[in-house]
């Protein structure tokens, strides 16, 4: 298959397009028996229309309770469901509404804004803050992270300073470029879709409207764009030279 770039000017095979095609619907970017919340997808389309629902499903399903631990002192609102077996470590703040399922580590200053659906079995992080996203169980967004109206599949994992960017700087809905054409979301915020058990390396950015398939990988300091299909990989090619290091001669 054709490697595929962050560029513009895509130049990919009819096989590559037919395929994009296909990865826009929620069962070909995750297992949907990994989220207790598989019905927010129900009627959905592309992937991506699961984002709209979001609060609504909140709104209609959530019983606040917290059956968690604290290790320190956190701030949880009045709209928050918590599993039991998850830690909160000090300085955590939960605006909500919010349902974080068992077994989760929400580390020192995480900052879970509106309209979260976390599974069991994730990490969020230090100083990581996220806002109308879901992430699968096994999800990882571990240290200084944004994660801001994304879905991050099962065992998804993004590294130290991932940021995923959610608002583009010029007015209108988030785009998809498909076969050399925009392709409207219908999103005025969009970050990215992350399928089941992507990596994503240290300090990679993803703009928004970003879908990376299932296995997919993305080198650190990577700046992507667009779609990358799964089990692909991203890097920079930028070259490292290595050299003698030399004493510096007296002033």
């Amino acid at each position: 298959m054709t490697a595929v770039n962050s560029g513009k000017n895509h130049a990919f095979p009819l096989r590559v397009i037919c395929y994009f095609a296909r990865m826009f619907e929620p069962a070909d970017l995750f297992d949907l028996s990994q989220t207790e919340h598989a019905a927010i997808f129900d009627g959905c389309q592309f992937a991506w229309d699961a984002l709209k629902k979001i609060a609504g499903y909140l709104a209609a399903n959530l019983k606040p309770e917290l059956r968690n631990q604290c290790e320190g002192r956190a701030y949880i609102s009045e709209n928050v469901f918590i599993g039991e077996g998850t830690v909160l470590e000090d300085g955590v703040m939960i605006k909500g509404p919010a349902i974080i399922g068992k077994n989760c580590k929400i580390r020192h200053n995480a900052y879970i804004r509106e309209n979260v659906i976390i599974g069991d079995n994730c990490v969020v992080g230090n100083s990581t803050e996220i806002k109308n996203s879901l992430l699968f169980n096994g999800a990882q967004a571990p240290h200084y992270n944004y994660v801001g109206d994304s879905i991050l599949g099962h065992k998804a994992h993004l590294g130290a300073g991932v940021k995923i960017s959610n608002y583009k700087l010029f007015p209108g809905n988030i785009e998809l470029e498909l076969d050399g054409k925009p392709f409207d979301t219908g999103l005025r915020k969009f970050g990215a879709l992350l399928g089941d058990g992507v990596e994503v390396g240290c300090n990679a950015v993803l703009n928004p409207g970003s879908i990376i398939g299932r296995g997919a990988v993305i080198y650190p300091n990577v700046f992507w764009r667009g779609i990358l299909p799964a089990n692909m990989i991203a890097k920079n090619k930028a070259g490292i030279d290595v050299v003698v290091k030399r004493p510096r001669e007296s002033p």
